[in-house]
């Protein structure tokens, strides 16, 4: 079993890397397990599988340095391990600016541990429902490239690379941000083994709770409440804003109709922001979460709209 891309590193080299998982080197919970930092050795070794189970995530350094994310993964998965290790593999290989890379991994002492690239502001939730001071970096312009690149990333999974994958947990934990605020995807390709680990099953759209099954439209409405939370500064999972508007997104859908949807940009970025280009966003996000899967946009249209190419699909949709 050998991955197609990236290393193994042994579980001593981690170990020193995260200062034997410090609670000082955790950086939080990750989508399917804790994550800490690490420092990164020079020459990591390369070893083969022995006994391997899933656990979290974490920052460690190895020997030259360089910072890493190290992930401990839950022994949940559904899939045996000789599956898992090849899907590693090939996950590994896959490469794009907007999605964070994966290493190598770790398979000692009777768990599995992946090991990422560093990404030095933390999780987009970190930095949208954080301190005051983290968040007063996110200006108008930084959100926009945080949609931006959340939108490439998943043009990409959908229809660029040949695995074709459907992220199927897009929300603001899984997009970490590295020292210029571009977003970077993270946790692609694992959901599937996850299935009764992935939460938030009402950011999927209506779809999954009819049918049970999502296709990349559900990562598209997914994406669609993300930016709601981008632009708004709010947490779609926790805020209420009144007894009749129950979510985020209800809300949402209250001001489009009165033909308000600017109201929802976070205050705190003042008059600091194209209130013609926030109320595209806004409806390019409430386009994504359109009832019906078919309305929704491809996620390559959507980035022709971020990036003001090609506005003739959101033209179309607001006649429909």
């Amino acid at each position: 079993m050998e991955l197609l891309s990236g290393s193994f590193f042994n579980a001593r080299q981690i170990k020193a890397a995260t200062q034997n998982f410090s609670p000082a080197m955790r950086l939080g919970e990750g989508g399917f397990g804790a994550v800490y930092k690490g420092i990164r050795a020079s020459d990591p070794l390369k070893y083969t599988f022995s006994k391997i189970c899933m656990l979290s995530y974490a920052q460690g350094v190895l020997l030259n340095g360089t910072a890493i994310a190290v992930k401990q993964l839950s022994s949940k998965s559904r899939q045996g391990i000789r599956e898992f290790v090849n899907e590693v593999g090939t996950i590994s290989a896959l490469q794009h600016p907007n999605l964070v890379k994966l290493l190598g991994c770790c398979a000692e002492d009777n768990q599995l541990l992946l090991v990422y690239e560093f990404m030095e502001n933390n999780s987009l939730a970190h930095a949208l429902f954080g301190s005051d001071e983290v968040r007063s970096r996110l200006n108008w312009p930084t959100r926009v490239q945080i949609c931006l690149g959340i939108a490439k990333g998943l043009t990409f999974l959908h229809e660029e690379s040949k695995l074709k994958i459907v992220h199927r947990d897009i929300k603001p934990t899984n997009i970490l941000l590295d020292k210029d605020f571009n977003a970077k995807i993270s946790d692609f390709g694992f959901a599937k083994l996850y299935e009764e680990e992935v939460t938030h099953v009402w950011i999927y759209g209506s779809e999954y709770a009819m049918r049970g099954h999502l296709t990349n439209k559900a990562d598209v409405y997914s994406f669609g409440v993300v930016t709601l939370e981008i632009v708004s500064g709010k947490n779609s999972t926790s805020y209420r804003p009144n007894d009749e508007n129950v979510y985020l997104l209800d809300l949402a859908y209250v001001l489009q109709q009165k033909g308000n949807l600017v109201e929802l940009v976070d205050p705190s970025l003042g008059s600091d922001y194209s209130s013609e280009q926030a109320n595209t966003i806004l409806e390019l996000a409430m386009l994504c979460t359109n009832p019906s899967p078919s309305l929704r946009p491809p996620m390559s249209e959507v980035v022709k709209t971020l990036e003001g190419r090609d506005g003739w699909f959101l033209s179309i949709c607001r006649i429909w």
